[in-house]
């Protein structure tokens, strides 16, 4: 009986040690994830106060809109970096990957700091900031896809989904971080006056500052196990000839994102604007009901993904798509003439209770398409193709039609989006039942 108990307690030491040291890497992966994120929206949080420098206009629509632009600009150039931090991930291992991320996202938060503005400079003023914007860009299009898989590959098999949930819950903790500076800036140590001249510029000194911390904290990441097996039993290739191998796979990754990434979006990066100038809310106000909304959305992640972990993947996507054709104009035109800010955070946090189905899980759900060989690739690259185009250009969209007189379209719009990712939802696999994470060619 001493014998058993000592083998018993012994696996007991071995599967705690284990549960630590994962629970370990996913909390600095998630960390380096949240500072990613909170230099790419602090420029939107703070697109309100500095637009005026950039981008001289009488109309704070068309400021608005040119600064909207330019956030896209990132977007365009992120599938660039999801090919080239993909094959850095799956050549030579996703912790040197993710260091390099998070040092580029360093790099851009330093540039936006000091860039003068258009009155000193000129037109060079919107230059540097796009280019700015261009080097957040290809380091967040390389986060996406090496944390998506490095997270995934450190859960266990039966925690997949609760675990993965975190790069959202990291994603969202990024905005709310940028949102929670300008709140303070503007309730403690700034006027708004302060802030317009130069205090706009404090969120991206303190995101290139996070990002030293992430990086130090980075070094540390053990390599993935998948990974290693993969090199031991993988021949090396072109990465993009190997995911030429998997046409159905990348669709999937394009069909099942155009959706999810459209409606999230607009439930974070626009809604801000939305509650400004459409909802007319306050500044004050608008800051408040965002954060607030937000951090409903971060507690739903997790308990999405636990849900997957039971139930599949699949019918969470499903509840998203029907969910989301049936209510978005509803809600967005109920949003629209919302009564003060309470209501606007009932009506986002129904809105995030729908959006959820998605942002919970997809993470996982792409990496479970895919071999350990290209998986950090085959991830990054298509889910950046499709965020370019349907995600990065939602406040570009939304504001262009609001310019003309025809904001409603947008809400449409947005429906379709949904409608055509819900027909991928129903045909495709769950990935939950029938995974690739096993398969390291």
């Amino acid at each position: 009986m001493a014998s058993l108990t000592t083998v018993d307690g012994t696996q007991d030491h071995l599967n705690l040690a284990d549960m630590r040291r994962r629970i370990k890497a996913i909390f600095i992966g998630s960390v380096g994830n949240l500072v990613e994120w909170y230099d790419f929206y602090a420029y939107a949080a703070f697109a309100l106060y500095f637009a005026g420098d950039f981008f001289p206009n009488s109309d704070p629509v068309v400021q608005q809109l040119n600064a909207a632009l330019l956030f896209a600009a990132g977007f365009l150039v992120r599938p660039l970096g999801g090919w080239l931090f993909g094959y850095l991930a799956d050549h030579h291992g996703r912790r040197g990957a993710l260091m390099l991320s998070v040092a580029l996202m360093c790099f851009g938060s330093l540039m936006i700091a000091v860039t003068p503005t258009y009155e000193s400079i000129g037109v060079f003023a919107p230059i540097l900031l796009g280019a700015a914007r261009i080097v957040q860009g290809l380091s967040l299009g390389g986060e996406y896809g090496t944390s998506a898989t490095y997270l995934t590959e450190m859960a266990d098999q039966r925690h997949r989904g609760f675990y993965s949930s975190f790069q959202y819950v990291t994603l969202i903790g990024g905005q709310i971080c940028a949102l929670v500076v300008l709140l303070l800036l503007q309730k403690v140590f700034l006027s708004p006056e302060e802030i317009r001249a130069w205090g706009w510029r404090i969120p991206f000194f303190i995101g290139a500052l996070l990002a030293v911390i992430a990086l130090i904290m980075r070094r540390n990441l053990q390599e993935t196990e998948a990974f290693e097996a993969a090199q031991k039993t993988a021949s090396r290739t072109s990465s993009l000839r190997a995911l030429m191998k998997y046409p159905r796979e990348v669709m999937l990754v394009v069909g099942l994102t155009a959706g999810g990434t459209a409606a999230f979006y607009t439930y974070t990066t626009y809604m801000q604007k939305f509650l400004k100038l459409s909802v007319g809310l306050t500044d004050d106000q608008t800051t408040l009901v965002t954060i607030s909304s937000l951090v409903f959305g971060i507690i739903l992640q997790p308990i999405y993904g636990a849900i997957s972990d039971r139930i599949g993947r699949k019918w969470l996507l499903i509840a998203f798509g029907v969910c989301g054709v049936l209510f978005t104009i509803p809600l967005l035109t109920a949003l629209q003439a919302a009564n003060g800010p309470i209501e606007s955070f009932l009506l986002i946090a129904a809105a995030w209770m729908i959006v959820s189905g998605y942002t919970s899980i997809n993470a996982v759900v792409k990496a479970e398409l895919f071999p350990t060989k290209i998986r950090a690739i085959g991830v990054g690259l298509p889910y950046a193709l499709t965020v370019s185009i349907f995600g990065g250009t939602a406040d570009s969209v939304a504001l262009s039609l609001k310019s003309l007189g025809h904001e409603e379209w947008f809400y449409y719009y947005l429906t379709g989006m949904i409608g055509i990712s819900l027909v991928v939802y129903v045909f495709m696999r769950d990935t939950k039942a029938d995974s690739a994470m096993h398969r390291h060619e």
